[in-house]
């Protein structure tokens, strides 16, 4: 579809451009983190938006819907290509629908998606990242303002926010290394903030938040400084501290697996460990996809398998380090 704009056109856009009210100045960086962490929250919206991998031409659409009501929060996300893809969540229970079938979700698998990106507690944020406030700019036709989030090491990716000046709304994300490279991006094409317009006919019952949920996996009582079970990590990034440890049981999986979570305050990176039962023909190696990477090895009888939102040589650096050190 040709892009091309009458000069005519232009003209009246700058006009437009010129006429928006720029954003508060005097906003510290915290503040424009935190409006970005609670407005996903706090917000009505409706929208499209894009998702694309690196250097994939393809692009991933999706419509999500978020209402905060008194019973609290409400978020409809369906996929627009494709085989059909659909979540609904209702505070901490999330349903996965994919074509017929339904799949109860763990909250916390589903935290981390666009526009909640960033987490309410930002801390973490400002002791592993540079954070610079950058120029005024317009997505889906709303002022936005932007943000950049430089890493402090070359274990992190470089992350630029475009946030809605007014309600703080996170309207587009890109993710790039450290030559600039994008590694993956996402924005709104189409949006509705607040109103009474935002349809909510998918709040129904049957739906998420009216069945019982089903047991989670037992938190270990364990520790912060290692895994249990004698095994370490020496080279884990700094900044990255541990914010879940678990053994659950995966489907096809006999015996249960470890798995651990670290956080930087924006990045996670999972660590599973399990058995490696012989003659199984694991994949082991480098594999990416945008800015998710994983890296598996066997070591002894164990397969040990990081999955990280860092560069490849952050999680291969640390699934290398991860050693049995005795109980």
């Amino acid at each position: 579809m040709s892009r091309l704009i009458s000069f005519s056109l232009l003209v009246l856009l700058s006009f437009m451009a010129a006429d928006v009210t720029l954003a508060d100045p005097l906003r510290q960086d915290a503040d424009w983190l935190k409006m970005i962490a609670f407005a996903a929250h706090e917000t009505n919206y409706s929208g499209v938006f894009i998702y694309q991998a690196g250097g994939n031409k393809k692009v991933e659409a999706s419509r999500i819907t978020h209402i905060l009501d008194t019973n609290g929060e409400h978020e409809h996300l369906e996929g627009l290509d494709g085989i059909h893809r659909e979540v609904v969540r209702h505070n901490d229970q999330v349903w996965l629908y994919l074509g017929d079938r339904k799949v109860r979700v763990e909250k916390r698998q589903y935290e981390r998606r666009f526009p909640a990106l960033l987490p309410e507690q930002i801390v973490a944020l400002q002791e592993n990242y540079t954070i610079k406030q950058g120029e005024e700019d317009r997505v889906a036709g709303f002022h936005v303002h932007t943000m950049v989030l430089l890493p402090k090491d070359n274990l992190r990716y470089f992350h630029k926010l475009w946030l809605h000046s007014e309600s703080g709304l996170l309207l587009k994300a890109v993710v790039t290394d450290e030559r600039g490279q994008v590694i993956e991006q996402y924005a709104f094409t189409q949006l509705t903030i607040g109103g009474d317009t935002i349809d909510r006919q998918w709040i129904v019952a049957g739906k998420a938040g009216l069945e019982e949920p089903a047991p989670l996996p037992t938190l270990l009582k364990v520790g912060l400084e290692g895994l249990s079970g004698g095994w370490q990590i020496d080279a884990m990034p700094v900044g990255f501290k541990k914010i879940l440890e678990m053994r659950r049981v995966l489907r096809s999986k006999n015996s249960p697996v470890m798995h651990l979570v670290y956080s930087d305050g924006l990045a996670g990176v999972s660590i599973f460990i399990e058995e490696a039962l012989a003659g199984q023909n694991v994949p082991t190696g480098l594999n990416s996809n945008g800015s998710m990477q994983v890296y598996s090895r066997i070591t002894g009888d164990k397969l040990i398998t990081v999955v990280g939102e860092v560069p490849p040589h952050a999680v291969i650096q640390i699934a290398e380090s991860i050693r049995f050190a005795g109980q």
